[in-house]
């Protein structure tokens, strides 16, 4: 039997938000609406590239001082695990974390299903809710979740897809959850470094993160009824020194007539699309930004690199 999922049902807001998106000055897609199956599965090759050293250094993260880690946190967790896609990074910590419950949340709903489905026979003592959700805006968790010792897992530097203000909103929203002092979170930060570096990570040879980019446009297709033709676009991703933050930005490579049911929007050529950021930090500006929305850094991991970094912090009482 396939696991029971919390479901919630937002095509009218999603189609809604899309294409007051694509009707803005300058036009934009969140980055959230990257992650169809394609998406999701072009986003696991990508960990795989040589220029994309993030998701190998926060592993060796793992690797290395995992163990530190779970003393730290203690066992029997309710791992709530966000943006979960495969579920890979959090069951890699299963044996070190005992997770009394596993809830992992992610938009997409099938592939978290399909996820879940394989994952529970490996770990068939842990009680596992998968909830389909969209928590950038609402992070919600269904009544069947345990109150106690809740651990917000948000691995990836996914935190940097949000500006400062909305990474404190999110932030803020977790700590309410945790229902007390006993709560906390675990989450990974990609630290500020060389822009030629940045770049590469978001622009890389093999045309990967081009791909991933403009797949946006076939699901946008799907959700909102628009006529995008991905041979019309170009992949662009540039360091914003100024922000702290590499942007990706999908460029009309001639003008384009873009159509939906009942409305368009003309592109000249050479107008973008902005379709993600991810913001940079450094572990002090990341450890203030924490203590803002209610939590105390408990212990920070670097890489050797000194590119990537992992922080448990606890709910304060305040």
């Amino acid at each position: 039997m396939p696991p029971s999922v919390e479901t919630f049902d937002p095509q009218a807001a999603i189609r809604a938000e899309l294409l007051e998106g694509l009707l803005a000055e300058p036009a934009h897609i969140a980055s959230k609406y990257f992650y169809d199956a394609l998406g999701c599965k072009l986003f696991e090759a990508i960990c795989e590239l040589p220029e994309y050293a993030l998701t190998r250094n926060e592993a060796a993260i793992f690797a290395e001082h995992g163990a530190a880690m779970a003393r730290a946190i203690g066992p029997g967790c309710t791992l709530i695990d966000l943006g979960a896609g495969n579920c890979a990074k959090a069951a890699a910590l299963f044996p070190l974390l005992h997770p009394s419950q596993y809830v992992p949340i992610d938009i997409s709903q099938d592939f978290l299903l399909e996820s879940v489905a394989r994952l529970q026979p490996r770990f068939a003592h842990i009680e596992m809710t998968p909830v389909a959700q969209d928590f950038s805006e609402h992070l919600q968790l269904p009544a069947s979740v345990r109150a106690e010792h809740r651990l917000f897992f948000y691995p990836g530097s996914s935190i940097g897809n949000f500006s400062p203000s909305q990474a404190l909103a999110l932030l803020r929203r977790m700590r309410a959850l945790c229902l007390g002092c006993d709560g906390g979170v675990l989450i990974g930060i990609d630290l500020l470094k060389d822009k030629a570096v940045l770049e590469a990570a978001y622009d890389d040879a093999l045309g990967l993160t081009a791909a991933f980019n403009l797949n946006l446009l076939r699901h946008v297709n799907r959700l909102a009824g628009t006529d995008f033709d991905v041979k019309q676009w170009l992949h662009r991703a540039h360091f914003n020194a100024s922000l702290g933050r590499v942007e990706m930005h999908l460029l009309a490579a001639e003008d384009v007539r873009l159509s939906w049911p009942g409305q368009q929007r003309f592109f000249m050529s050479g107008e973008s699309i902005h379709t993600e950021n991810s913001f940079k930090y450094s572990t002090e500006g990341f450890t203030e930004l924490l203590q803002r929305a209610g939590f105390e850094a408990q212990g920070q991991w670097t890489d050797a690199d000194q590119g990537f970094a992992v922080i448990h912090a606890r709910a304060s009482a305040g």
